[in-house]
């Protein structure tokens, strides 16, 4: 069973893979342009896996602004893996080991997350870790990639690449949608209200991230209300 995890972590986890490289290469170009070598955007982009969040990074390296400030707007950036790792907590089977859970929130990007999520039943450890590896993998082998090729592709192109990832995440949550017309309902909802806060005074002003968390933590909310998940029926055949 735990092969099969294996083999069906990898095989999903090829198409995020390659829409990671495609982000991560333009990722590479900027932590070029902040004096980073191709080693240490490797291994920094291989420990991190946050687009935002490594954009914002190395703007702050360019600048060289300091530990401190580049560590809380790390902080900040990616506070909604907080949410994604506690949603990701009621997916994995009781009895698991503690290291396994620390590992798997590690794991965690947006499209891990969604991937272990959507799947039916608990979702294995081992599962996550193929899916993470092989894409942390090209995420990483990207950055370095576009540190190496520094600014010789014109970054429209670049840019184009990457609408690429955006299509595979929409590509992950449809199927549920289409086959839950309460999570339709949820994914409608955080289309519209994502874009009317990006727009509407004062919540404009906030960060990304933050009208993620807010947005996340309200839609969820009133989902879970209005249409509570049976956890018998969830994990009936885990």
């Amino acid at each position: 069973m735990q092969r099969t995890d294996i083999i069906q972590g990898f095989r999903i986890g090829i198409p995020i893979a390659l829409g990671y490289f495609a982000v991560a290469f333009s990722l590479g170009i900027i932590a070029k342009q902040a004096g980073l070598t191709a080693a240490i955007g490797f291994v920094s982009s291989f420990f991190t896996r946050a687009s935002a969040g490594e954009y914002g990074v190395y703007t702050l390296v360019a600048a060289q602004a300091t530990y401190v400030e580049i560590v809380a707007m790390c902080l900040v950036v990616n506070l909604r893996y907080m949410l994604m790792s506690a949603a990701l907590s009621q997916k994995i089977a009781p009895g698991t080991s503690w290291i396994h859970r620390v590992l798997m929130a590690c794991c965690v990007t947006d499209e891990i997350f969604g991937v272990s999520i959507s799947r039916l039943g608990y979702c294995p450890p081992a599962y996550t870790y193929s899916a993470a590896l092989i894409s942390t993998l090209f995420w990483a082998a990207g950055c370095a990639a576009g540190i190496v090729a520094g600014g010789m592709l014109p970054v429209n192109i670049v840019a184009a690449l990457s609408v690429a990832l955006y299509g595979m995440f929409i590509a992950i949550i449809m199927p549920p949608a289409r086959d839950d017309r309460h999570v339709l309902y949820a994914v409608i909802a955080s289309f519209v209200l994502s874009g009317a806060c990006s727009i509407v005074p004062v919540v404009s002003s906030w960060s990304s991230g933050t009208r993620t968390i807010v947005l996340t933590v309200l839609i969820s909310a009133v989902a879970a209300w209005l249409k509570p998940v049976n956890l018998e029926e969830t994990h009936g055949e885990a």
